[in-house]
């Protein structure tokens, strides 16, 4: 009697370790951080899951498209499989005659094709530094300078305009291709007289300053120098080349100015300078015209003020324009 109750309780010892040993083995195989994959040894031959290949279709400015592709795995229909699903995470257990697995997909892939589309914004042609040509045109839109605005004539070639529009604001008109175009800019003037004159105001006009002349002085160099404050006003289109995104872009509008200093500057005697600050009867506000035509890195402007640069009855009338390049845009 007795060895026959030992005999039991060996037995049921050999149970209960091989039942721990074969749990701790389960335990081992669950700390697995990727897919966790409980196995019976009994059966080696287990059916090896069908690939589905999931592509994603992006689609990005320019009508390029990148094609991403991932992997999944769908298990064969003979296979018990059960998904949980908790926000973008998932657990997939999965239940045959040969394995037990448990998986947790770093996420989750739909078997969708998603379309994104980047909405395009218009985008104008304002902002940039630009260098010109400054000159004069008298009140029969002549280029001459004639009769008593004679000595009023420029030297040209150094003449310069130079604009810092340091702002813009962009309004599309529902697409990328034409649109309102607005902003800030600074534009400095220099006005450089072919004869040895300067200015002065006389019984609150302004006309010419013979004075260097009469005086036998050796006259170098006399300009007038301007600065405005500008606020444009444009209606741009563009037109698309096909050429990797590039557009052909033509505006035109209106553009506000403020004076905000002036002042003239002799240049006499090989290095004696004389510099006067002063309004001189120049019109504090003025608007003017402007074209603006670009393709890549060639991108004119030309402006217009219908304006006189002097206050009516108080100066010559002469309309100032200018001529230029954008040499830096600040796209």
């Amino acid at each position: 009697m007795k060895r026959t109750i030992l005999t039991i309780l060996s037995f049921l010892v050999v149970l209960s370790v091989g039942a721990q040993s074969e749990n701790e083995t389960l335990l081992r195989e669950l700390e697995n951080s990727d897919t966790l994959t409980v196995a019976k040894k009994e059966n080696e031959n287990v059916t090896k899951p069908e690939v589905v290949t999931i592509t994603k279709k992006v689609e990005i400015v320019g009508n390029d498209t990148i094609i991403t592709e991932t992997t999944d795995t769908v298990l064969k229909s003979d296979v018990d499989t059960a998904v949980l699903r908790l926000g973008k995470r998932k657990i997939i257990i999965v239940d045959n005659k040969d394995k037990k697995t448990i998986e947790f997909p770093n996420r989750y892939d739909d078997d969708e094709v998603f379309e994104f589309r980047e909405e395009h914004r218009f985008k104008g042609h304002w902002a940039g530094f630009e260098m010109g040509v400054n000159g004069f045109m008298d009140n029969n839109n002549s280029l001459t300078m004639s009769n008593d605005l004679e000595w009023f004539d420029l030297k040209q070639a150094r003449s310069w305009n130079v604009n810092i529009n340091f702002m813009q604001y962009s309004i599309g008109f529902g697409t990328d291709k034409a649109g309102l175009v607005t902003g800030l800019g600074l534009e400095f003037n220099d006005y450089h007289f072919s004869n040895p004159i300067t200015l002065k105001v006389e019984n609150g006009i302004t006309v010419p300053d013979s004075s260097y002349i009469i005086a036998g002085a050796k006259v170098d160099k006399s300009k007038l120098s301007t600065v405005n404050l500008t606020l444009p006003m444009l209606l741009e289109f563009q037109i698309p080349t096909g050429e990797h995104g590039h557009r052909i872009y033509m505006s035109a509008g209106v553009i506000g100015g403020l004076n905000i200093g002036s002042h003239t500057k002799v240049k006499y005697n090989d290095g004696k300078k004389d510099k006067d600050r002063g309004d001189f009867n120049i019109a504090t506000l003025r608007y003017g015209f402007t074209a603006r035509l670009g393709y890549r890195g060639i991108r004119l402007f030309a402006n217009y003020y219908p304006v006189a640069l002097f206050e009516k009855d108080k100066g010559p009338e002469v309309y100032p324009y200018s001529i230029g390049l954008v040499l830096i845009p600040f796209d």
